[in-house]
């Protein structure tokens, strides 16, 4: 199996700095993990040092909390391919789904897909959030919505990804060619194994190069 290719090589923290996304890139090169996930301001400069690979790069959209209005994730969306995203992660509006105003979530998810349109859609649902309804709910949304991937969070909520979050996204799937990237808190190549194993398709983190090298990495982040 090459584990590398499940990877989506993450740097989201807001103190990451020119270098530190100049590094990021570097590993994934020399890792040749399957993309690499920043903040939307970095994308261009991800673009231009990955431009010689197959590496894709991913935007985060309405990034961590997801409360920003539908016109602003559209118009981040926006900016992101055209500094060259390959792909797009964007946030729900988490409160919307609390106060079961689906129409909302829908609409505020198909408007960033409307955008985009070819280009992949992973929509981030933030589990820890959301009970069990909510994780069933979200999911059927972020399907009929136009989603690519089902993500399970952030990284930034109260917890990261559980296998039993993966295991309601999964059943709610079914058989639709909808995809699951599980994030958060994957840090070492054992638990790697257990989501791939799982079906999840893709997963984001912030130690990539410690899952490739089954080393340990005890940082608390993505």
């Amino acid at each position: 199996m090459n584990i590398n290719q499940y990877i989506d090589h993450t740097l989201l923290k807001p103190t990451a700095t020119i270098t530190d996304i100049i590094a990021l890139c570097n590993e994934a090169k020399t890792h040749k993990f399957h993309a690499i996930c920043v903040n939307s301001c970095y994308v261009a400069l991800a673009k231009a040092e990955l431009k010689d690979s197959a590496i894709k790069v991913c935007s985060v959209i309405g990034f961590p909390l997801g409360a920003m209005s539908t016109e602003a994730k559209v118009e981040e969306a926006k900016q992101a391919l055209k500094d060259g995203a390959d792909e797009i992660d964007m946030v729900i509006n988490i409160g919307f789904l609390k106060s079961k105003d689906f129409d909302a979530v829908w609409k505020d998810i198909e408007a960033v897909k409307k955008t985009i349109t070819h280009t992949v859609l992973k929509v981030i649902i933030e589990t820890c959030y959301l009970d069990t309804i909510e994780i069933i709910k979200a999911s059927e949304l972020a399907i009929n919505s136009g989603a690519d991937y089902i993500k399970t969070s952030t990284g930034f909520g109260s917890k990261g990804t559980t296998i039993e979050a993966v295991q309601l996204i999964k059943g709610v799937i079914n058989n639709c060619e909808v995809k699951i990237k599980a994030s958060g808190g994957i840090r070492d190549t054992k638990t790697a194994l257990e989501y791939i194993n799982l079906g999840v398709s893709r997963i984001g983190t912030s130690n990539g190069v410690a899952i490739v090298t089954n080393t340990l990495n005890n940082t608390n982040n993505y």
